[in-house]
């Protein structure tokens, strides 16, 4: 995968950094997007393949970027197709963070140092080149504007942003709510956008959430004592009817 083309996780990252402050929107949820851009990213790269509501590894074969080929190796790792609410519902740590000081090192962003109340040491990230952020915005505002179905990667792009809750700051206020309706309205253009973006809806919404265990059923499961850290079990909650939708922010 050549570097001419930025992948659908900066994109998302890029839309959602607010030029003003240098911070991100909606910083929980982009973490579970951030993910679930990877997935798209790698189906289109002709990586893994949607199986139902699972994913699957079908060419193990590196992309060539290290954050997607990480994610890749991990799925392979699992040697069976995996949720796609499960994956994007795992361990994240950093991601975000990880795709900041990718765009730094490819020269999109640059870091600001500065402090929180005078002590605490803090980042901001300010976009070096603005016209890259102005064209990706200008995607989305055509394919709203205009009606006309967009190409698979705005529209996977879409429904991310609408997944993740950008659409509030993307299109603020009332006279933004018609925008983010149709927004969220773009989310039917892409199979595989659409399923990750349910996912990233699911996970929030709490349908991967495992189920309650007390600490005496808990230490059972894991063969630890009840203060211990809980193993990693894998879960299967049920899922009965569609996935979970979200009303337009």
């Amino acid at each position: 995968m050549g570097r001419s083309r930025r992948t659908i996780p900066e994109e998302l990252l890029l839309l959602a950094l607010d030029p003003t402050t240098g911070t991100t929107a909606q910083p929980q949820s982009l973490d579970l997007g951030l993910a679930g851009a990877q997935l798209v990213e790698l189906a289109m790269a002709g990586r893994i393949a949607p199986d139902g509501d699972r994913i699957a590894v079908v060419m193990p074969r590196p992309t060539g970027d290290p954050t997607l080929d990480s994610a890749l190796e991990l799925l392979r790792r699992r040697g069976s197709p995996v949720r796609a609410v499960h994956w994007i519902g795992g361990p994240r740590l950093g991601l975000r963070q990880t795709y900041l000081t990718h765009l730094e090192r490819c020269g999109m962003v640059h870091a600001v140092a500065g402090q929180m109340c005078g002590v605490l040491p803090t980042t901001r990230y300010q976009a070096t080149d603005t016209a890259v952020s102005r064209e990706i915005r200008a995607r989305l505002d055509s394919a709203i504007r205009t009606g006309v179905p967009p190409d698979p990667r705005t529209a996977a792009l879409a429904a991310l942003a609408h997944a993740v809750g950008l659409g509030k700051h993307l299109y603020p206020g009332n006279e933004g709510r018609s925008s983010r309706s149709r927004l969220r309205d773009l989310i039917r253009h892409d199979p595989m956008g659409g399923l990750v973006a349910h996912a990233v809806m699911d996970v929030q919404n709490g349908v991967a959430a495992p189920p309650r265990r007390g600490p005496a059923q808990g230490a059972a499961a894991t063969g630890q004592s009840a203060g211990g850290r809980p193993g990693g079990v894998p879960m299967q909650p049920s899922r009965s009817g569609g996935m979970a939708r979200v009303p337009a922010h």
